[in-house]
């Protein structure tokens, strides 16, 4: 049996002396020249000179691409063996109660309940061999930042702090649409299921895609110009007291206030969050699930112009819907009870989404992924049950589509009883490098922690899985 060892966090500069508070939120350097830069007043390639950059190509004409991210978060973590790495060969204690179905792929299966999937392989790439240890849930962190150090169970002085990707994504993106969040998560049943802004600072939290109705309903008696007054009142108290702000909080709420007064007043973000904007026959296609209605709506929402959009595939606040840990173990059941029911609703949107992007033409623009936090023990009924799996960081499986990848091939492999892997590990870091690269956010971004050091958003390293065969 495996035991996860202790992980020993390095950081790897110390900049404590050196006013590094100075430069403000992401920045970019090479690694070899950091510690000059950073001498020299942190004055490396930062966002505002990407976003100037990106501007000029704009009034220049040059045609730029609007990347964006759908992240299928399957809060609880599935089981490897019992949807994308089965083993039909082993034991039935190991290889679980469902069959097994061929794939577009010759020789490769999938779980009998992902017959669309199975269908689709020609679109999609499915990882066999992703390496999430020291990832837990609740709060649901390290596959989300790309940082095995933000396991706040075991790292509690800083496993909260680590930024999301979505949040870094967010920073460079932020002046793009000013009457559109850039990072927005969907269908939320809890605040541990999804990673923040930790040391970015609450501006660039993920926008809670549950508060929209709220957001758009203007208090009765509270027209369009009154509350232009009262932002222009607001604006002038925030002057006076951004000289007393000492921790950045008054940035988030200026932040939060011009972003909330764009989107009230804005038709851009009003329609966007409106499924009822969609033709019928493209509802009816996505289905009445509300996991299903909240893909569709991720995808207007990229369609907009959001940056990420992470949907929360949970009915559940606690651990998560795919916590399969037993019968026994209410209330998400084990893996006939609780997985065989979430299958074929899973299996329906993932495909109706991969393919409704490709009919849009906007599929290689937006990388899609599916995953959780984890996989599951190679042995069934574990913890008392006769059917459940327990938690399982040492493999794990996942599905990406769209992104510009070489897609319709599987990546990596795990041993004949999907324990552990066997064949090209793929890492928080390698996954973090892929999202980057599609973001186009340069692999060597940084951030300031408390301390005004600077921080690799990549501290573990990481190779973009586009440079990887199958």
């Amino acid at each position: 049996m495996h035991r996860c060892d202790q992980h020993s966090h390095r950081e790897r500069h110390a900049f404590t002396g050196l006013n590094a508070r100075l430069a403000e939120g992401v920045q970019v350097f090479g690694r070899r020249s950091m510690l000059k830069a950073s001498v020299a007043g942190m004055a490396g390639a930062s966002v505002p000179r990407l976003l100037e950059a990106r501007e000029a190509a704009l009034r220049a004409g040059k045609p730029t691409r609007r990347k964006s991210v759908i992240l299928l978060w399957m809060t609880g973590g599935p089981s490897h063996i019992d949807t994308w790495d089965p083993k039909p060969e082993a034991p039935l204690e190991i290889r679980g109660p469902f069959g097994t179905i061929p794939t577009a792929l010759p020789g490769i299966a999938l779980c009998e309940y992902l017959p669309r999937q199975a269908a689709l392989m020609d679109k999609l790439t499915i990882i066999r061999s992703v390496d999430c240890r020291f990832s837990n849930h609740e709060p649901n962190m390290v596959m989300q930042t790309a940082n095995r150090a933000a396991a706040p169970r075991v790292n509690k002085q800083e496993g909260d702090k680590f930024p999301a990707l979505a949040s870094v994504i967010a920073r460079e993106r932020l002046k793009l649409h000013r009457d559109l969040p850039p990072s927005v998560v969907l269908n939320m049943k809890s605040r541990s299921h999804v990673a923040w802004g930790g040391y970015l600072g609450r501006a660039y939290d993920p926008f809670n895609g549950n508060d929209v109705g709220q957001l758009f309903s203007l208090p009765s008696g509270l027209d369009a110009d009154r509350l232009a007054n009262r932002r222009v009142l607001n604006e002038d108290l925030d002057r006076m007291r951004r000289g007393l702000d000492l921790d950045g909080s008054m940035e988030a709420t200026s932040r939060f206030n011009q972003q909330a007064f764009d989107m009230v007043l804005g038709d851009r973000a009003r329609l966007a969050f409106d499924i009822s904007q969609e033709p019928e026959a493209i509802r009816a296609r996505y289905g009445s699930h509300e996991w299903s209605r909240q893909v569709l709506l991720a995808r207007r929402l990229v369609e907009a112009g959001v940056s990420f959009v992470t949907i929360d595939l949970s009915h559940h606040g606690a651990s998560g819907t795919w916590d399969t840990h037993g019968d026994n173990i209410p209330p998400y059941g084990g893996i006939w009870n609780g997985l065989r029911p979430l299958l074929p609703v899973f299996d329906h949107l993932l495909t109706t989404l991969v393919n409704d992007l490709d009919e849009r033409g906007l599929l290689e623009d937006v990388l899609v992924l599916a995953m959780g936090e984890f996989g599951r023990t190679p042995q069934i009924g574990t913890q008392g049950s006769t059917d459940g799996r327990n938690h399982w960081p040492f493999v794990m499986s996942m599905t990406l589509a769209g992104g510009g990848l070489q897609h319709g091939r599987v990546i990596g492999a795990s041993d004949r009883i999907g324990g552990e892997i066997k064949d090209r590990p793929v890492t928080p870091g390698d996954l973090g490098a892929t999202i980057l690269k599609h973001m186009g956010v340069p692999l060597e971004v940084q951030y300031l922690d408390h301390r005004g050091r600077p921080r690799f958003v990549l501290e573990d390293g990481g190779t973009p899985l586009g440079q990887l065969s199958g």
